[in-house]
């Protein structure tokens, strides 16, 4: 275990090397989320009506988008993957095969500290972003909930990256895998509820979309918040997106076990 903690120090020594990328990366973040706010303002202001459909007030939308940026801050893959492939493709990951050190637990902590760091470094835009929104600002729907969000946001960064994980795994087998996952990030960024909230679906659109494991990685930890998920629907939804959790972990390790057989390295 020791290990791991030292790849955390080393990851965090790493990361805040590059503050200044995260502070920009953060900034011009906030430009999409400031567009769909004006928009979804502007949809209200024409359209009293629009949130029937949806069950959200203006004001209840606008705190939606709030929400993902947090949760975006905490939980979202920036370049894991991209990193994963590149090891792969230039065959950083022999050592890793003649060292007592799990890749995978390897990349998981590089991936904490990269959050840490990243948190550290947006906290201040992410404070002043919403206080320029402080009125719509709510507390958690209940007690339950305010315990419950931080376990599904836990749960919702660790479906992100064993997905990322098992995605990039693709090097093993392809040289360029920038098509997947691009490809996986347009479904994400849609079924996630990242561009709008799930309640503007059709009914069966949405249950079939619950099917996937793309709303536990944004929409539920935030339904939870916001109480539209409550009592038992809300543990079976914990226990539901734990299983996807689970789930991911397994295929990610079965992609690593099928792409090392399937590995060759020379020279060095």
């Amino acid at each position: 275990m020791k290990k791991y903690w030292h790849v955390i120090n080393i990851g965090l020594q790493n990361n805040l090397a590059y503050r200044f990328n995260y502070l920009t990366r953060t900034l011009f973040s906030f430009i999409p989320l400031f567009a769909m706010v004006s928009l979804w303002r502007t949809i209200y202001a024409h359209n009293p009506g629009a949130g029937d459909k949806s069950g959200f007030t203006e004001a209840g939308m606008i705190f939606y988008y709030l929400l993902v940026a947090v949760v975006d801050v905490l939980t979202a893959v920036n370049e894991d993957d991209w990193q994963i492939a590149a090891d792969i493709r230039e065959g950083n990951i022999s050592q890793f095969l003649l060292k007592p050190v799990d890749y995978l637990w390897y990349r998981l902590c590089l991936f904490f500290s990269g959050r840490i760091a990243f948190v550290a470094m947006a906290s201040v835009p992410l404070a002043v972003f919403i206080f320029c929104f402080r009125q719509y600002v709510l507390p958690p729907a209940s007690l339950a909930a305010t315990f419950a969000f931080p376990v599904s946001l836990v749960l919702t960064a660790l479906l992100q990256f064993f997905i990322s994980y098992a995605m990039a795994m693709l090097a093993f087998w392809l040289l360029e895998i920038s098509t997947f996952i691009f490809i996986l990030f347009a479904f994400e960024y849609l079924a996630s509820g990242h561009l709008f909230p799930l309640d503007v679906l059709p009914p069966l659109l949405k249950q079939i979309l619950f099917l996937t494991p793309f709303p536990y990685q944004l929409y539920f930890p935030i339904s939870i918040y916001l109480g539209r998920v409550a009592g038992s629907e809300m543990w079976r939804g914990l226990a539901i997106q734990f299983i996807w959790v689970l789930a991911a972990y397994i295929f990610a390790r079965f992609m690593w076990r099928r792409g090392v057989k399937k590995y060759s390295a020379f020279g060095g």
